[in-house]
């Protein structure tokens, strides 16, 4: 699994990079109104093309920069028995949870990992690091593959794009009607907007990015559950929980780069605070959750 932090990273980036183009374009000039107030339809309409469109695009692209990111060599032909079992597997699982082939790939990495991804459920990509086919029984590879194919059947792409798209508009609308108000109310500016309203939007959306990736994270968390719980039933919870078990032994080993983070099997420990901003469960809470199918 790979997936939310660089789904969210090249959201982020889609909206910033669409947001300074059309403005230099002069199409954010619809929210000036040339008066006092601010024109609330037009600003709505105006975030909810953002919001969904920065979302919807990264989910268009996210094989492709999944691929780029990692290096993931996508296998045409198996090379081996190893990539013909990966292969076979892959096959077999995706049959029995009724999608179609995804693309199999490899990438080269020491730690424990694999990710899935793709805009279509029955054109998506699973790949595995090199790291978790020597680091892992093949039952225990077959429990991660299958956690990656219920992540695919059950559209958790799709639905991460629609939760951020929403979460988009939401940070965008809010943060220029906070900067409308400051330009309004703290700086006087009568007509059109002033640098203050772009400084004080900028710095809203920003902080409310934050606070609103919360809400994706809980989802992220919650989608982890019902993928573990697919992929017990793919293979047994015995064995989902044997891999999960095996990613907790090997937790101090190096993770994924930073903006990948969120999209490995196992994800990062968080304690406080911090737990708001993780995108997986504690592994000790999805073993229990398993043991409990058991």
């Amino acid at each position: 699994m790979k997936r939310v932090f660089l789904f969210l990273a090249t959201n982020l980036a889609i909206v910033v990079v669409l947001s300074i183009t059309l403005r230099l374009l002069g199409f954010e000039r619809i929210l000036d109104e040339q008066g006092v107030n601010l024109d609330i339809n037009a600003l709505a309409l105006f975030s909810a093309v953002f919001g969904m469109g920065g979302a919807f695009i990264s989910l268009a692209i996210s094989k492709w920069t999944a691929k780029r990111l990692t290096g993931a060599r996508v296998i045409e032909t198996p090379g081996s028995e190893v990539e013909r079992w990966l292969v076979d597997t892959v096959a077999r699982q995706a049959r029995a949870a009724g999608i179609g082939m995804p693309d199999v790939a490899i990438y080269d990495a020491a730690d424990l990992n694999a990710f899935a991804t793709g805009m279509k459920r029955n054109n998506a990509l699973v790949a595995v690091s090199s790291g978790l086919l020597k680091g892992m029984s093949r039952d225990e590879v077959e429990a991660v593959l299958a956690h990656e194919i219920s992540h695919v059947s059950n559209g958790d792409m799709v639905t991460l794009a629609l939760v951020q798209g929403v979460v988009n508009t939401f940070v965008i609308f809010l943060s220029r009607v906070i900067g409308h108000l400051v330009d309004r109310l703290v700086f006087k500016v009568e007509r059109g907007h002033g640098p203050a309203f772009w400084i004080t939007a900028i710095i809203a959306e920003l902080v409310l990015g934050v606070l609103a990736s919360t809400i994706v994270m809980w989802f992220s968390r919650q989608r982890e559950f019902r993928a573990d719980a697919g992929g017990a039933r793919l293979t047994s919870p015995g064995r989902m929980a044997a891999a999960l078990e095996r990613l907790k032994s090997t937790s101090d080993r190096p993770h994924l780069p930073d903006q990948l983070a969120a999209f490995g099997i196992s994800g990062r420990i968080g304690q406080g605070l911090s737990r708001l901003f993780m995108s997986h469960p504690p592994l000790d809470e999805r073993i229990a959750a398993l043991r409990s199918m058991g």
